[in-house]
C-alpha cells in the first residue's frame, strides 16, 4: 500500500470539468458560506482574513467559486468582488438565488418570477459582472410552479445575464421536470463520505455528464469527530497516507465520480491550503477500498 500527495498544493491536480460542456473549471473549487457570520448571517470575524482566503484560493488555482446572495445574506458575493474584482478570465463565479435569511440558520424559500428577476440583477450588481457563468436555484420553492421559478432565469438566460443554470438539493425526477423548461448543467446536494443520502442522484448525473456540487464535502468536520463511527478508522488510514482525514474525504470525492465538483469552505488561509492539497493526493486501490469499507453507511 502507497500513498502520496505533493509537495505544492494546486486546484489543478484535481483535472478538470466543462461545465454546460463549455466552460472548463478546475474540479476541486472553494465554497464561501463559511466566510461570512454563523449560521450564514452577518459579517465575518477577521473581513482582511477573508480577502486574503478568496485571493489565495485563485493563487491555489481555483478556477470554480461557489456562493449566494443569502449568505450574509449579500455579504459574500461583496467579500468576492473586494477581493478579486477584476477577475481572471479563467475564473467562474457560480450563485445562487431563491432563498431568503431571515437570521442565523433561519431561511424561506421564495421562487416568484419576479423575486428571482432581482436576485440575479443584485448578484450581477454585487458581483460587478455582466453574466453569471452559472447561476443556480438555491431551492425549489413548493408553493411556487416550477415553470414560473425556471422561467424566470430562462428569460434572464435569454438577455445574456445568465451563462448556464443549475438546482440544489433534488432529485432525478425533479431534474427531468426541470429539463422540460431549460437546460440544467449543474446539480448541488448534500453529499460527502459520512452522507451519502443522494447516489441516486449522483449516479443519475453522471449517466447524463452533469456537474455535481457535494455541499458539506466534509461533513461539517462530522468525520473528524471522534464519537463518529468511523473516525479512528478514517485517522489510521490519514496517517498511513500522510494525510489528514479532511484531505481523504476530499480526495474520496474526486476519486467517486469524474463530475464530482467538491466546493469546500474555509476562513482560515492555513485550512484552504490543506484542503487544495487533496487534490494532489495519490492513493492505491487498497487504500479507497479500505475507506470504502470503513465509512460506508
Amino acid at each position: 500500500m502507497s500513498a502520496s500527495i505533493t509537495s505544492t498544493p494546486s486546484a489543478a491536480a484535481s483535472g478538470t470539468f466543462l461545465i454546460g460542456g463549455d466552460l472548463p473549471v478546475c474540479r476541486l473549487g472553494y465554497g464561501t458560506m463559511r466566510l461570512v457570520g454563523d449560521g450564514a448571517w452577518g459579517e465575518p470575524r477577521d473581513v482582511s482574513e477573508a480577502h486574503r482566503v478568496l485571493r489565495r484560493a485563485v493563487e491555489l488555482g481555483v478556477t470554480l467559486i461557489d456562493t449566494a446572495d443569502a449568505y450574509g445574506p449579500e455579504v459574500a458575493e461583496r467579500l468576492i468582488a473586494e477581493a478579486l474584482y477584476p477577475y481572471p478570465a479563467d475564473l467562474v463565479i457560480a450563485t445562487k438565488g431563491g432563498v431568503t435569511r431571515q437570521g442565523p440558520s433561519k431561511t424561506e424559500y421564495v421562487g416568484r418570477a419576479g423575486y428571482l428577476i432581482q436576485c440575479v440583477e443584485m448578484s450581477l450588481r454585487r458581483l460587478k459582472l455582466d453574466c453569471i457563468g452559472l447561476y443556480q436555484l438555491h431551492r425549489i420553492d413548493p408553493r411556487t410552479p416550477l415553470e414560473e421559478s425556471l422561467g424566470a432565469l430562462r428569460r434572464m438566460q435569454e438577455q445574456g445575464k445568465i451563462r448556464h443554470i443549475g438546482l440544489s438539493e433534488v432529485t432525478p425526477a425533479e431534474i427531468e421536470e426541470a429539463r422540460k423548461i431549460v437546460p440544467i448543467v449543474t446539480i448541488q446536494n448534500r453529499y460527502s463520505l459520512a452522507d451519502r443520502r443522494h447516489e441516486d442522484t449522483l449516479t443519475w448525473c453522471e449517466q447524463q455528464g452533469i456537474g455535481f456540487l457535494p455541499w458539506y464535502p466534509i461533513a461539517a468536520g462530522k468525520l473528524l469527530k471522534a464519537d463518529y463511527p468511523s473516525a479512528q478508522a478514517l485517522t489510521e488510514i490519514a496517517a498511513r497516507s500522510s494525510a489528514t482525514p479532511a484531505q481523504l474525504s476530499l480526495s474520496w470525492l474526486l476519486h467517486r465520480s469524474p463530475v464530482m465538483l467538491p466546493i469546500p469552505g474555509t476562513s482560515k488561509v492555513a485550512h484552504l491550503q490543506e484542503n487544495i492539497a487533496a487534490a494532489g493526493l495519490q492513493l492505491g486501490p487498497d487504500e479507497w477500498a479500505e475507506i470504502e469499507a470503513a465509512t460506508k453507511n
